[in-house]
């Protein structure tokens, strides 16, 4: 079931700024509010083969051990 969901006190400029960014993209301002939200919540595409391919060697990883370490680096920093 739809729910209406409203912004309050929203500043002056950013309203200036979503109505120019609605009128862009041909759409009212709600419309282009809901399109936010969606992209916003919107589930990331599954990555192919390639598109991890590709990170590896951004990233300049060569072995197994490299990746191990890069994740337990990440890990350990939260």
């Amino acid at each position: 079931m739809p729910v209406n969901l409203s912004i309050k006190n929203a500043p002056d400029d950013l309203v200036v700024r979503l109505k120019e960014r609605a009128a862009k993209n041909h759409r009212s301002l709600q419309g282009e509010l809901l399109s936010i939200i969606e992209e916003a919540v919107r589930q990331p595409d599954q990555l192919t083969p390639r598109d991890v391919l590709a990170e590896i060697r951004r990233l300049g990883l060569r072995t197994r051990a490299e990746a191990a370490v890069m994740i337990r680096d990440d890990r350990d920093g939260r």
